[in-house]
């Protein structure tokens, strides 16, 4: 999913398909440095909602060693990730995937990785997401979200707070969710939190883990 933020570029330096997003800049690098420490060896690595495609092919060229797979239901999105993602050998073509859809996966990879969708998208999307990765996922495989949260009930900050209230009056569907609603919905998926991490601008990483045999 596109963020709202996410606004076309054009320019003799850029092809006039690339989406840009200020974010994605700004949280990148420590993303990265999560991402490098709980994600496989090798394997491929599936990105849901990767809006502009900035994010897969910042990642896809720091490790070269994943098969990275971007998605998105946007046709506008899935441009602009071809265009970001051209001459990144260890990404792949963007797949039209829709996270809140029933239909399963038609992949089945090594982790998921989704940064900033479930609180810019329904309550189904999340459920989705959480429902395709517990379906798709091996055994002690991850999923890593990334994004703004409330812990205990409460937003972590007043910007947090800000952004939430901006967001439901875009959409009332949308919103900054409930850790604690997140990780019960992962749990009936088969997900387990394995660890929340700070981050910059008042933002967590949240990684679950599927549920080995007999857990």
């Amino acid at each position: 999913m596109t963020t709202p933020q996410a606004v076309a570029i054009t320019g003799s330096a850029m092809s006039s398909a690339q989406l840009h997003s200020a974010a994605t800049v700004r949280n990148r690098e420590p993303i990265l440095d999560v991402l490098r420490r709980v994600l496989p060896a090798d394997g491929l690595v599936l990105e849901i909602a990767s809006g502009s495609g900035e994010h897969a092919a910042y990642f896809g060229r720091a490790l070269p060693h994943l098969a990275w797979q971007p998605s998105d239901p946007d046709p506008r999105a899935r441009d602009s990730i071809a265009a970001w993602c051209a001459g990144v050998p260890a990404v792949r073509a963007p797949l039209a995937l829709d996270a809140a859809a029933s239909a399963a996966w038609p992949i089945e990879p090594a982790a998921v990785v989704c940064i900033n969708m479930i609180h810019i998208a329904p309550w189904a999307a999340c459920d989705g997401l959480l429902r395709g990765a517990g379906r798709s996922l091996p055994r002690g495989g991850v999923l890593y979200l990334y994004g703004p949260y409330r812990v205990g009930g409460r937003h972590t900050a007043p910007s947090n707070a800000t952004f939430d209230a901006m967001l439901r009056e875009q959409d009332p569907a949308w919103g900054v969710r409930d850790l604690e609603a997140v990780e019960t919905l992962a749990a009936s998926h088969g997900l387990a939190l394995r660890e929340t991490v700070s981050m910059p601008a008042n933002n967590l990483s949240v990684v679950f883990e599927r549920r080995r045999a007999g857990e």
